[in-house]
C-alpha cells in the first residue's frame, strides 16, 4: 500500500481512525503540526487519532540501473556530475563571500578617513567660533555713535534711497565711467588689430595627447560638487565655486590651497579674478555678491557683500577696466557695479520678458554683455545705454554657459541641446554641436585666451579647433569626465592653453595636460 500523500510505499506507516487512510509517519506529522486537519479529506486531525501500523522490514528492490556494470558506471558518472557542480557552486559563493568582504573592507576604510576628516573640520570649527567670540566684545567697543559704520564689508544701508514703491534709486552709469569704458574698448581694438597668434600656445599635437595629470580635493565631502572655476593667468591660481557655500582659491604650481573663503549660505554659482588677482568676485544662491579681498598672508578676506538682487546670483562678470564688473541674477536683473566702492550703479531689467538670466560675460572690448536666460534666450546688451540691441533664439532649456573669442567675432552658448555658435558680425548662427543626447545638457562652454580653441563639458570634455564661419570646426580631443558624474560643470583653459582645469559634480579639481612635462610653467 502507498502513503495518501507521497505516493510511495511508507518506511513508518501509521493509519487514521477517522478516515482509514495511510500515511507516512514523518509527512502527517509535519502536515498536521502547520494545518490540523487531514490532507484528503479535509477534517480536523490530531496525533491521537494516528495509529501505527506493525509490518515487516521491507527490503527494497534493487534499481535495475544498479543491477550491471554500464548501469553502475552511469550511476557514478551521474553522481560525479552532481559532485562537480555542487563544488562550481560553493567556489561562486567563496568568490562572491570574498567579493563582499573586501567592499566591506572598503567601506569601512572610507568611513574612517571620512570621520577624521569631519573631526578635524569640527575642531577647526570651534576653534574659529571661540575666536570669534572673544572678537565679539572688541567689535562692539568700534561702532560708531551714528550707527553707520561697516561691519565684514557691507555697505550702510542708509547710503540708499528709495522711492515709495521701494524699489532702490540707482545714480546710473556716469559720463566719465562710459568715456572709461569707451577708452578700453579703444585700446583693445586696436591691440586686437595687431595680436597674433603667441608661439607658446600649445599646438593641436600636445592637446591630442593631453590626459589626466592631477585630481585635487578642494571642497567638503558632504556637499560635493564644483559649479565654476576662474584662472588668473600670471600667477597661475584657480578659484572655484562649490555646493558646500565655499570658494577656493589654489595655487596650481604648488598644488596648494591658498585660502578658503567661508562666508555664503549657500551654493557658490559664480567666480571671477579681478584687480590682478588681488579681488576675487563671488556670486551665489543666498542671493548676494561679494568682493573678497587678498591680505599679505595670502588668504582672502571678506570686503564687501552686496544684496542688491532678490533671487539666485547665477553669474558675474569682471569687465576689462578692472573697475566694475556685472552680476546676473534669476530675478530676471543684472546690476553694474563700481569694484572700489560696491555701488551699484545700475540694475537693468527688460519690461518685456520675465525670464531669470543663468549665463553673463563681457565682451572682450567691454561695451557689450551677453546674457543667457533660463527661457533659452540669449540677448545681448550696449553697456552704455543699458539697452537689449540684439537677441538669439534656437535653445533647449536654460542657456548655461557663455563665451566671447578673443577675436570679437565669435559667441559660444551652452544649454540643454549643446553648443551654438554666433557670428557677432551677422547676428546669426553658424554653427552648432550636439554632442550628447537629450537629456544630457551641455554644463559649460569656454574660448581659450587666444581664440584658437573651443571646449565644452557636458558628460565629458571636447576640444575644438577654432576656424572661420564657413570652414568645419575639428575636434581635437574627447577627455573623460573621471569623477563619475556624468557633470563636467565648468572648465577653463590654462595659460596658452597648456593645461585645461575642469570641475565636475565631485569635489575634485582636475587638471588635463601632456604627460611628462612640467605644466607650471606660464
Amino acid at each position: 500500500m502507498n502513503c495518501s500523500i507521497s505516493g510511495e510505499v511508507p518506511e513508518e506507516p501509521v493509519v487514521s481512525r477517522k478516515s482509514g487512510l495511510l500515511f507516512e509517519k514523518r509527512l502527517i506529522e509535519r502536515h498536521i503540526s502547520d494545518y490540523g486537519k487531514c490532507p484528503v479529506t479535509g477534517e480536523p486531525l490530531t496525533m491521537d487519532d494516528i495509529v501505527p501500523v506493525k509490518t515487516g522490514k521491507i527490503v527494497k528492490p534493487r534499481p535495475v540501473q544498479a543491477a550491471s556494470i554500464p548501469g553502475m558506471l552511469g550511476m557514478f558518472q551521474i553522481e560525479w556530475d552532481g559532485l562537480m557542480l555542487s563544488n562550481f557552486a560553493l567556489e561562486q559563493q567563496l568568490h562572491t563571500a570574498r567579493q563582499e568582504l573586501s567592499h566591506a573592507l572598503y567601506q569601512h576604510d572610507a568611513a574612517c578617513r571620512v570621520i577624521a576628516r569631519l573631526k578635524k573640520e569640527r575642531d577647526e570649527a570651534r576653534a574659529l567660533l571661540a575666536q570669534a567670540e572673544r572678537q565679539v566684545p572688541m567689535a562692539a567697543t568700534t561702532i560708531e555713535p551714528n550707527g553707520a559704520a561697516l561691519s565684514n564689508g557691507k555697505r550702510a544701508a542708509e547710503e540708499e534711497e528709495m522711492v515709495p514703491s521701494g524699489k532702490k534709486i540707482r545714480p546710473g552709469i556716469a559720463g566719465d565711467v562710459i568715456k572709461e569704458l569707451q577708452d578700453c574698448n579703444a585700446a583693445l581694438s586696436q591691440q586686437r588689430k595687431r595680436r597674433q597668434i603667441p608661439a607658446t600656445l600649445a599646438p593641436v599635437d600636445d592637446i591630442q595627447r593631453y590626459t589626466q595629470l592631477n585630481s585635487y580635493p578642494l571642497h567638503k565631502t558632504n556637499k560635493p560638487g564644483i559649479l565654476s572655476l576662474d584662472i588668473h593667468y600670471p600667477k597661475d591660481i584657480i578659484a572655484t565655486g562649490g555646493v558646500d557655500s565655499n570658494a577656493v582659491v589654489f595655487d596650481r604650481p604648488s598644488g596648494q590651497i591658498v585660502s578658503t573663503l567661508s562666508g555664503h549660505s549657500k551654493r557658490v554659482t559664480n567666480v571671477r579674478f579681478a584687480a590682478e588677482g588681488e579681488l576675487l568676485v563671488t556670486g551665489s544662491s543666498d542671493k548676494t555678491v561679494r568682493v573678497w579681498q587678498s591680505s599679505e598672508n595670502g588668504n582672502y578676506d571678506s570686503r564687501l557683500t552686496l544684496k542688491d538682487h532678490s533671487a539666485e546670483v547665477q553669474a558675474v562678470t569682471v569687465h576689462a577696466t578692472n573697475k566694475y564688473f556685472v552680476s546676473a541674477s534669476l530675478d530676471g536683473t543684472w546690476c553694474f557695479y563700481d569694484l572700489a566702492s560696491g555701488l551699484c550703479l545700475a540694475q537693468v531689467a527688460d519690461a518685456s520678458e520675465s525670464e531669470g538670466y543663468t549665463s553673463a560675460a563681457f565682451h572682450p572690448d567691454g561695451l557689450i554683455l551677453g546674457a543667457g536666460t533660463s527661457g533659452a534666450q540669449v540677448k545681448i546688451w550696449d553697456v552704455k545705454t543699458q539697452a537689449n540691441v540684439a537677441r538669439f533664439d534656437g535653445h533647449v532649456g536654460a542657456v548655461t554657459a557663455i563665451s566671447f573669442s578673443e577675436n570679437g567675432y565669435f559667441l559660444a552658448t551652452a544649454a540643454q541641446d549643446g553648443v551654438k555658435l554666433w557670428d557677432l558680425r551677422k547676428l546669426r548662427n553658424f554653427r552648432t554641436f550636439s554632442p550628447y543626447d537629450e537629456d544630457t545638457s551641455t554644463q559649460s562652454v569656454e574660448f581659450d585666451h587666444s581664440g584658437s580653441y573651443l571646449a565644452l563639458g557636458g558628460s565629458d570634455i571636447r576640444v575644438y579647433q577654432v576656424a572661420s564661419v564657413k570652414s568645419d570646426w575639428h575636434s581635437v580631443k574627447i577627455l573623460p569626465d573621471l569623477s563619475g558624474t556624468g557633470k563636467a560643470t565648468c572648465l577653463k583653459f590654462g595659460p596658452d592653453a597648456k593645461y585645461i582645469a575642469v570641475g565636475s559634480m565631485d569635489r575634485n579639481l582636475r587638471i588635463f595636460g601632456l604627460p611628462g612635462e612640467d605644466q607650471s610653467e606660464s
